[in-house]
């Protein structure tokens, strides 16, 4: 693999002229290096300093045109330097020592090779000079070029003192290995088994983040069969963990639902979904192990799930600290509406049918779609074929009832103050009867949402009520 090659920035240079104007020799360390060795982009540049990183810091920010604002964290012994090009962080080089019960080390100054054994894996800790006698040249004490040409994330150091000194790194090298689509090093894979329980001292909000940064790479799955085979899975999302495995009576077995929603998972990634279009694809069959029944004519069932499921989902948001507000609401909708596209394809497209969908799913349709499409996983490539061209004839259903009736995300044009005013009501069950009478003969086609044919449909129902018009 090529040697990495600092970009030509003066930025670059203006740090190595106040780092040897202070005496403090300079490098450019981690994520960087390793982006740039392997022709990623990256915009965030961490610099490491033997001597006093905010000092650093803010000679070359004296030194750069327009004198930018750096911003120091003295709590951290940091500061942040932002330029058009990149956002350049600073820090002195340091050793760290840890108590068992957290992972907030005890810092103190250190030389350049204790800074890169504190590193989590050996392709992080990777440098570029910023010194004048050794500008550009490369600083690779662990090996960190050949884990990337190997693929491989290792730690620098005993992977049992790395991950119990922070146990968030056992997440960081699934979500690497992910992202990266690199393999784990057999003793450092073996590690994060042995130290699993370590995973209890850290916070949700930390465990989130890289659980999504895993759920966004190009193909999640695996992350998730990493997290799974080292049983830091049923630690960190135990309802997920329990999708796994078959229960077989007779001739009747179900397939492994774990597997399923994996597939279901990267199918969405696939098509580009977003992160709350994949929360949607990881949920859709969450609540099958507690609704699994066994019945002798027609096998395993799963009746009621996806209701169940997305009674589950602000519970699960909840826990994992995700946004309760529309995020929420939209994965919630889509975990309760995923079989109704699918039993439309069983069936002849009635236009009442797709009218209820397109009133149900709002403008979250097209998502819904796209999460039914990613649902249908049987390795019967006949049947995929056949159940994904019914979707086609769905879709141009959906298209042709919505321009001729405008259903999404519509409104009632009778609303409850309209019905009490009629009949000189208050709120009472007798309104909502009412008001659901209107909305499902709108929706099975009998009346348009029109003033004009709703009003006297109206009127009609009330008189089988025995209600007297007050206001006409």
């Amino acid at each position: 693999m090529k040697q990495p090659q600092l970009p030509a920035l003066p930025l670059f240079r203006t740090i190595a002229d106040a780092a040897g104007e202070l005496g403090f020799p300079a490098y450019v360390i981690g994520g960087y290096v390793r982006d740039l060795t392997l022709g990623r982009e990256s915009k965030d540049v961490d610099v490491v300093c033997v001597g006093d990183g905010i000092a650093l810091a803010q000679a070359v920010g004296r030194k750069l045109p327009g004198r930018p604002r750096v911003t120091v964290f003295r709590n951290f012994g940091t500061a942040m330097l932002p330029t058009p090009e990149i956002e350049v962080e600073f820090v002195g080089a340091r050793k760290e020592s840890y108590r068992a019960e957290s992972r907030k080390p005890e810092v103190e100054a250190g030389t350049l090779e204790e800074d890169l054994a504190r590193r989590d894996f050996t392709i992080n800790a990777l440098g570029l000079s910023l010194n004048p006698d050794t500008y550009g040249q490369l600083v690779d004490r662990y090996d960190g070029m050949g884990d990337l040409q190997r693929k491989i994330i290792r730690t620098p150091l005993d992977p049992d003192v790395t991950f119990s000194d922070d146990p968030l790194r056992m997440l960081r090298a699934i979500r690497f290995a992910t992202q990266l689509d690199f393999d784990i090093d057999p003793d450092t894979f073996d590690a994060l088994g042995r130290n699993k329980e370590r995973i209890r001292i850290i916070s949700q909000e930390r465990i989130t983040t890289e659980l999504n940064k895993i759920i966004m790479a190009p193909k999640p799955s695996y992350g998730f069969k990493l997290l799974f085979s080292c049983g830091l899975l049923p630690l960190i999302f135990p309802k997920m963990a329990q999708l796994q495995g078959v229960e077989k009576v007779g001739q009747h077995a179900h397939k492994d639902n774990f597997y399923h929603t994996l597939q279901v998972l990267d199918n969405v990634a696939a098509a580009g979904g977003d992160l709350w279009l994949r929360w949607a694809a990881i949920l859709h069959d969450i609540a099958k192990p507690a609704t699994k029944r066994y019945d002798k004519r027609v096998g395993w069932t799963f009746h009621g799930h996806e209701d169940k499921g997305a009674r589950w989902v602000p519970g699960i948001f909840t826990d994992f600290k995700l946004p309760l507000g529309e995020e929420m609401r939209q994965v919630q909708k889509l975990v309760r509406l995923h079989l109704r596209p699918i039993a439309l394809v069983k069936e002849i497209v009635t236009d009442s049918a797709v009218r209820r969908l397109l009133f149900e799913a709002g403008d979250d349709v097209d998502r819904l779609m796209l999460l039914c499409r990613a649902d249908i996983t049987s390795k019967d490539h006949q049947r995929v074929a056949r159940y994904l061209r019914n979707f086609d004839v769905v879709e141009q259903k959906l298209k042709e009832v919505e321009e001729k009736d405008h259903l999404r995300n519509f409104k009632p044009v009778i609303t409850g103050e309209i019905i009490m005013e009629t009949f000189g009501l208050k709120p009472s069950r007798e309104v909502g009867e009412l008001k659901e009478a209107l909305l499902e003969a709108i929706l099975e086609g009998k009346i348009r949402n029109e003033y004009e044919e709703a009003f006297p449909l109206l009127l009609e129902l009330g008189q089988g009520k025995g209600l007297a018009v007050v206001k006409g």
